[in-house]
């Protein structure tokens, strides 16, 4: 089965090797039939702190490396 990729904002960089990307997802709501916006915090694993606050970074999907965190940063595609 492949990893899930996953493409964010870095929303917090204050943990130690440790960075949470705010994942934005739209859909069209089946009721109302409106483009919806919902986002969610992922905790992933950044080992040489390289990405700060605002990079936009892909995350990949791993086995769980603590509590909270089940993915680790591949790289930053763009900076904000």
């Amino acid at each position: 089965m492949p990893k899930r990729i996953l493409q964010g904002v870095v929303v917090s960089d204050k943990q130690d090797k440790t960075v949470v990307v705010k994942v934005e997802r739209r859909y069209t709501h089946p009721l109302l039939k409106k483009t919806v916006r919902r986002s969610k915090n992922y905790h992933a694993h950044d080992e040489n702190k390289n990405f700060k606050i605002g990079d936009i970074v892909s995350i990949e999907e791993t086995k769980p490396i603590s509590k909270l965190k089940r993915w680790t940063v591949l790289q930053a595609p763009a900076k904000a």
